[in-house]
Order: C-alpha cells, then sequence, then structure tokens
C-alpha cells in the first residue's frame, strides 16, 4: 500500500499475535472458506488482478486452493505475477527443520511452484523443493536454476549460511532472473546481495522481503540488481531501527523480548518508500 499499490488482503490465519510469541490464540481459514471469499469477489466481478502474493500457510487443501484460484486469476488476466514465498522451515544452527506440516512440501514443490514467476525461498527451503544440498555458491546457482526449471523466472534465495567474501558478519542473498526472449534465446541475470547481519531473531522479515521485492520488481522489471538493492537496503534499514529502539526499551545489558523486536515498520515508511542504497548487489 506504500508503495502506491491497491491491496485486498485475504488472512490465512487470524492470530491474536505472531507464533513468535509465547501464547497465542486464533482461527486458522480453511479451503472453503478461501473459496467463498474468492467466489463473492467473482460474482461483483472484481477478480482482476496484477499481482497475487502468498505467504505462511499450514494447510494442505487451502495451498491447493490457492492454486486453483491463481490459475483462474491467470485466465482473466494474462499478465498476472504470482509472488510464492514458500514458507516451510530455517537453519539453526546450521541444522534445519520445517515448521509446517512435512505433507505441504510436495504440494508447494510439485502444484505451487510450476505457476509461481517469483519465489523466495530460503536455502533451506530451496534445497527441500530441489532435494539437493547447497555447501557453495555453485551448488546455489544450480538449485536456482533447477528452480527455474520448475517454472519461475524469478528466484531469489534470501538468506543462506554461504560464506560471504565480506566475512562472517555478512549475510548472503542470492538472484536469478531469467528470460526468453521473443527469438527463443534465454538471458539469465545473476546477482549476490551481502548485507550486514544483526544479532537478534525477527519474526516477519520474509514477508517483508517478499513485500518489497514484489514492489520493486514491478518498477524494476529486468533489472533485478537494483530491485535486490532496494529490497535489502529498505530491509537493512528497518532491522537497525527496530534492533536500535528493542534495546533501548529492554534497557542496558538485557535482551530484547518478542514485543520489543516487532518490525518497526510505521516508523520506517520512509525508507519503505524511498530506500537509501546501503547495500549493493554484485553481478555474477
Amino acid at each position: 500500500m506504500v508503495l502506491g499499490f491497491e491491496v485486498d488482503t485475504v488472512n490465512s490465519v487470524q492470530f491474536s499475535n505472531h507464533t513468535g510469541y509465547a501464547h497465542w490464540k486464533g482461527q486458522v481459514l480453511n479451503s472453503d472458506e478461501l473459496h467463498e471469499l474468492y467466489e463473492g469477489l467473482k460474482l461483483n466481478m472484481v477478480n482482476r488482478y496484477d499481482y497475487v502474493l502468498t505467504g505462511y500457510t499450514r494447510d494442505t487443501s487451502f495451498l491447493a486452493m490457492v492454486v486453483d484460484i491463481v490459475q483462474e486469476l491467470k485466465q482473466q488476466n494474462s499478465n498476472l505475477v504470482y509472488v510464492c514465498d514458500p514458507v516451510m522451515g530455517d537453519k539453526w544452527n546450521g541444522e534445519g527443520s520445517m515448521y509446517v506440516p512435512k505433507d505441504l512440501l510436495p504440494v508447494y514443490r510439485d502444484k505451487v511452484v510450476p505457476v509461481a514467476d517469483i519465489i523466495t525461498p530460503n536455502q533451506f527451503e530451496a534445497e527441500l523443493l530441489t532435494g539437493r544440498k547447497i555447501y557453495t555458491e555453485k551448488d546455489a546457482l544450480e538449485v536456482m536454476d533447477m528452480l527455474h526449471a520448475m517454472g519461475p523466472e524469478t528466484v531469489v534465495i534470501t538468506s543462506s549460511d554461504l560464506q560471504a567474501p565480506l566475512g562472517n558478519d555478512y549475510l548472503i542473498a542470492l538472484g536469478s532472473h531469467r528470460k526468453t526472449k521473443a527469438d527463443g534465446t534465454r538471458i539469465t541475470q545473476r546477482i549476490r546481495v551481502e548485507s550486514p547481519k544483526v544479532d537478534a531473531v525477527f519474526v516477519g522479515t520474509g514477508d517483508l522481503f517478499a513485500a518489497m521485492l514484489l514492489a520493486w520488481t514491478h518498477k524494476h522489471p529486468n533489472n533485478l540488481k537494483v530491485a535486490c538493492e532496494k529490497t535489502v537496503s529498505a530491509m537493512q534499514h528497518v532491522l537497525q531501527r527496530t534492533i536500535k529502539s528493542a534495546k533501548v526499551q529492554a534497557g542496558e545489558g538485557n535482551k530484547p523480548n518478542s514485543a520489543q523486536l516487532e518490525l518497526r515498520m510505521v516508523q520506517s515508511k520512509k525508507d519503505i518508500e524511498n530506500p537509501e542504497i546501503i547495500v549493493k548487489a554484485t553481478v555474477l
């Protein structure tokens, strides 16, 4: 919305708070309820969209319904771009684990990724989707090629535990954009982004990354380098502001809690709208 998009949101879950807290209460939308909401849009003929963005989901039938809806929306508008953040799990101390039911993996791999145009997995999710481990940057580039072959034109591995050329205090993200020109030839642009690590556990960074990547790839459709620089720079501004504020709230020597580490989105409005580029991407 801040970046000029009109957004219709469907909450896959309605929780009192995010699940980074010790407790949460609320409801999970099921596939029938999602279908009913979509039917309402269809009956009023307001089901024409330019983008669809999906993130955290816990239910296989819900995910399958998303695929049906995306396919129908693409019939309405063949230029529709579907951005999928395949939220499944992450690595902690080098060990990966899933935090959604395991039966979501084949649905993402076989049904969702093939209809997606842009996907934003982390390293662990990219490994799950391809069944291939990433130990080096070369492995990561090959995994991104495998993901391209499944359907998406743009693949961004949002975070990895690869060694950053700038050193251990940096986190690597990798992007790949594959375009087929009118004469049938393929061109692939690949980039690496190294951003300073922030020593805290934030919730919602993946959602923010996917949403901003959608916006900046819209504004720079054939320049993944600039889109990623703006996305990652804005993320850095938000995270630095958040950690600074959280430390003040927690007080000297205390570790900030979940409430204090809530992303400072409103306070970062200007940085989201027009991020000063503080993180540069390298073209590979």
